[in-house]
């Protein structure tokens, strides 16, 4: 009954309230093989909000991230809360910081109430159903670490930290491409926000060798600390840093609805980047376009059109631009091999990896 479990709380709002109740369940019935009291079979739980999806880019983004989680944990019925300052990814909390992270907890409690109900999810299928769902699988994880030797051992043999990085490396893959949805870091970026100014050296540890603002760093064999949107993060502090801020010019053409959404699809796309982006109403042709684009000494020229116009209009504006700049298809259309025979290479769409389009395009266009 002195057992204090420390838990931390990430953004999936129904999956972590369950997973409170479920280690509650799970403890209950421990406790009660033992023998011990009533008392010592009630879990004593202290919540956490996650580092691991906070941002360094539209850093307030942070304070909706980590209310949802304490709002889950709250709702879960844990006895106490740390809420982390949103701030954390690029500076030592200040006062104000700290203050708004207390807040956040008071304004569950005194505006929303949510310490008056006594397990506020009790009876909702769905969160009940969740529950039992994780308390099975935990079950079965527990008895096979136990056959294997128990917790220390599967540590000393490296398997506890091996599949907690092989689930770090999906959650990164994920957010490279975008499955898993960073706000105002990898989709709608604030593309005018510089951030480079407002890290501040934390002592030891917020920046290193690897660049990893925010992070410690790892041994190749320890458990990785890396936040989701690091690799994002140290992409656009590369173009911060560099001599040039490289242009992209959207080249709409063709179909209305087509051309806009791609625009705009684009527009997130390479703003994750930091790049300036030069959007335009559309063209009669796409000689004008890619005029006004050398015009405006763009980097990058991105062909928005439909899929059908593609075929026509991708291969003259390739050859009109005529390695001026690079030249981007927004989408994968059907006639993606016959444009690849001509030269065209860059297409963006929604299965790229973003952040390896990125560093690509970086990799080129970046003066130090």
């Amino acid at each position: 009954d002195r057992i204090k479990f420390n838990m931390c709380v990430s953004s999936n709002f129904f999956m972590e309230l369950a997973k409170f109740r479920a280690a509650r369940m799970l403890w209950a019935q421990i406790v009660k093989q033992y023998g011990a009291s009533e008392a010592a079979a009630k879990m004593m739980a202290h919540a956490v909000t996650s580092r691991f999806n906070q941002t360094l880019y539209d850093a307030h983004v942070n304070l909706l991230r980590s209310q949802t989680e304490a709002m889950s944990a709250a709702l879960a019925g844990v006895d106490s809360i740390t809420v982390t300052p949103f701030d954390v990814p690029y500076k030592t909390p200040d006062e104000f910081s700290e203050r708004i992270a207390r807040n956040q907890q008071f304004l569950l409690k005194e505006e929303s109430h949510l310490d008056k109900v006594i397990d506020p999810a009790g009876g909702s299928y769905y969160v009940e159903t969740l529950t039992v769902a994780i308390a099975k699988e935990a079950w079965k994880l527990f008895l096979e670490v136990e056959d294997e030797g128990g917790f220390l051992a599967c540590c000393n043999d490296d398997k506890v930290q091996k599949a907690i990085r092989e689930s770090a490396e999906k959650r990164h893959t994920d957010v490279a491409r975008r499955k898993e949805i960073l706000l105002g870091t990898n989709q709608y970026p604030n593309i005018n926000e510089m951030a480079a100014d407002k890290i501040v050296e934390l002592k030891g540890s917020l920046s290193c060798a690897c660049g990893h603002h925010g992070d410690a760093c790892e041994a190749p064999a320890g458990l990785p600390t890396k936040r989701a949107a690091s690799d994002f993060e140290s992409l656009r502090l590369e173009t911060e840093a560099a001599s040039n801020r490289p242009k992209v010019f959207m080249l709409t053409i063709g179909n209305l609805a087509m051309r806009l959404a791609r625009a705009q699809f684009s527009t997130n796309f390479f703003g994750c980047a930091g790049y300036e982006i030069i959007d335009n109403l559309g063209f009669d042709t796409v000689e004008a376009g890619v005029d006004a684009a050398l015009e405006k000494g763009a980097d990058i020229v991105v062909l928005c059109s439909s899929d059908d116009e593609y075929a026509e209009l991708a291969p003259a504006a390739f050859k009109y631009l005529d390695g001026r700049a690079e030249f981007v298809v927004a989408g994968a259309p059907a006639c993606t091999d016959d444009l690849k025979a001509i030269g065209i290479n860059d297409f963006v769409h929604v299965r790229c990896n973003v952040l390896d389009t990125l560093r690509a395009f970086n990799a080129k266009l970046l003066k130090k």
